[in-house]
């Protein structure tokens, strides 16, 4: 296990040196210039010169990469012009925001869509899986920006049952309530799509473990049909749904950024958009590379668990 570990941890190196290469690149490519953007009605061509300097932007394009690549090794991502602290330090505070709204709703859409999956392929054609497959069908095709606006909409301005965004309310205790109070419309909205796919592979994963023979031999030995399904044929199937809730942990991830802003949720996602809007460069390549960073470091982690339900993976 410790050698399967080692080579999936040395097989993420040129991703995130392919995901640092393109980052930047776009960054790059975007038109105009950036010291101009952030001096705005400043911008002389002194202090144009001179903000060039400080950010290293009048070096060739090449020679720039090497030295932000270098320094991101050591863990330096730079500093935040417009915000006047290091990249790091922000991109560290405002994670920690998504990794509320996003592994919350990476759980809600893990345990409601291997459920629903389940009991509609334990169902199968009856009325249970007909209106489970209509609401996965109805959620996959609802966008989660409109869906979190109509929330907004329905629960919040009109029915007052939730606030309209924000983490915090701006008066009160913080405290786990407020937080729960501020989470459920945002985490919601977020794992509404990813958990129509989980649910729908779910159950084509089960449907396929529940024609296998030893669910016949656990049948014809009398075990309880809800232990069948429940212990048997769920972990089974789990070998083709754990594959699949990291590529919806993805999803998640990068759905948070709209989401986000649609709620004014202080994350990394918010961060990002405000920080692209102010041509603050380094904060937007620092911000992409750690998410990515984060995703394939989850990836790997949903390949070990694979090999520990299959150890054929290892191989």
């Amino acid at each position: 296990m410790g050698r399967y570990i080692l080579r999936r941890l040395l097989s993420a190196i040129p991703v995130l040196i392919g995901i640092s290469v393109i980052v930047f690149a776009i960054m790059a490519m975007i038109p105009g210039d950036p010291a101009t953007a952030i001096l705005g009605s400043y911008a002389t061509p002194e202090n144009v010169a001179e903000l060039n300097r400080d950010l290293g932007l009048d070096q060739p394009l090449v020679q720039r990469y090497f030295i932000w690549l270098g320094n991101l090794v050591q863990g330096d991502l730079g500093r935040s012009f417009n915000l006047n602290r290091p990249v790091l330090d922000e991109v560290l505070e405002r994670f920690n925001a998504t990794l509320i709204l996003a592994g919350t709703a990476f759980i809600l859409c893990s345990f409601l869509g291997i459920a629903a999956g389940v009991i509609s392929a334990a169902r199968q054609y009856g009325f249970a899986d007909k209106a489970i497959t209509f609401a996965v069908l109805l959620g996959i095709s609802i966008p989660s920006f409109f869906l979190g606006m109509m929330m907004i909409l329905i629960f919040a301005v009109n029915l007052r049952w939730f606030p309209v965004s924000g983490m915090w309310p701006i008066y009160g205790t913080r405290d786990i309530w407020a937080l729960i109070d501020h989470l459920t419309m945002p985490a919601l909205a977020l794992a509404v799509v990813a958990t129509g796919v989980i649910a729908r592979l779910s159950r084509s994963a089960m449907l396929e473990v529940l024609r296998q023979d030893f669910i016949r031999t656990a049948r014809a030995k009398g075990v309880r049909e809800r232990g069948i399904i429940w212990r048997h044929a769920l972990r089974a199937a789990m070998v083709s749904i754990i594959p699949v809730l990291g590529i919806q942990a993805g999803f998640v991830l990068s759905g948070a950024v709209y989401i986000e802003r649609v709620f004014q949720w202080p994350g990394i996602g918010q961060m990002l958009v405000d920080a692209i809007l102010r041509r603050d460069i380094l904060l937007v390549q620092g911000g992409v590379v750690f998410v990515a960073a984060c995703y394939v470091l989850f990836n790997i982690i949903v390949d070990v668990a694979q090999s520990l339900l299959d150890p054929r993976i290892k191989t």
